[in-house]
């Protein structure tokens, strides 16, 4: 089901992991970002803009993971982008039919079946370092950064004042970070949330790749509690995030493990 979120925007909510597909409205159809992530949501999703009379005529995909990554036959053939560096990953990962079956052992084995594999990760890459999205709707500003995976970006559709964040500023989800950089993970991210802080000021919505849509003041909310978090684990403390807390809703059969892994591995990078 498509949920209104903001003037010509809207959102579609996954069962997996709370993830969000977001469509915007354009002049001759509409853009498609992250859309997920079961075959019969997508072929929900699909039916919805069918019955809305509104063709997909570009696609998004904020990061390199095979969530986000996703298509289904009903959107069409519309061309779906990447930064220069999602897409360069992209083909790295996926360079024949066999690298689909590597994928199949991310995906929890509930849900394994009913993920649709064959359009995975078809991405046009834009040119490196480009800041605008190439479609006929309102003005979509690229915000890309290295912070949870190469060539990251956030989306700012200014003329609507919303912020899709990708993998960034969940409400439910801790921050993720890339620990296969082999640079500064920790460096990255608090990076890529100053850059997202300088444009946060513009959103009066804010839309994260998993967990709730946040309303206003909700984006500098969010890049806090994640700075904080960040924060802990640069400095080897214990984080005070209600995310990981006893009172959580969501997550606590995995977050809690995903904590402890980027702990030990930051501290492994100290040593």
């Amino acid at each position: 089901m498509l949920t209104q979120v903001a003037d010509g925007v809207l959102v579609h909510t996954s069962e997996f992991c709370q993830s969000n597909a977001v469509v915007v409205h354009g002049e001759a159809g509409v853009l498609l970002v992250d859309p997920g992530v079961q075959d019969h949501e997508l072929a929900c999703l699909a039916g919805d803009l069918t019955e809305l009379g509104r063709p997909v005529v570009a696609g998004f995909s904020t990061h390199p993971h095979w969530d986000h990554l996703l298509w289904h036959p009903g959107f069409g053939p519309a061309p779906r982008y990447g930064t220069a560096r999602c897409a360069a990953t992209v083909a790295a990962r996926l360079p024949d039919a066999e690298a689909k079956a590597r994928v199949r052992q991310f995906i929890p084995a509930d849900i394994v079946d009913n993920v649709p594999l064959d359009l995975l990760g078809l991405l046009t890459g834009l040119p490196d370092g480009a800041t605008r999205l190439p479609w006929d709707g309102p003005g979509i500003r690229i915000v890309e950064h290295q912070a949870h995976a190469s060539g990251h970006a956030a989306l700012l559709i200014e003329d609507h004042g919303v912020l899709l964040a990708g993998d960034m500023l969940s409400d439910v989800l801790i921050p993720m970070l890339d620990l296969t950089d082999p640079t500064d993970p920790i460096a990255n991210y608090l990076t890529a949330l100053e850059l997202l802080d300088s444009v946060a000021g513009e959103a009066d919505v804010v839309i994260p790749g998993h967990g709730s849509v946040g309303g206003a003041g909700q984006a500098r909310a969010r890049i806090d509690q994640d700075r904080a978090y960040v924060q802990a684990l640069r400095n080897a403390e214990a984080p005070d995030d209600p995310r990981l807390g006893p009172a959580a809703t969501f997550g606590q059969d995995f977050l809690p493990a995903v904590h402890e892994r980027q702990v030990e591995a930051l501290a492994q990078r100290r040593g």
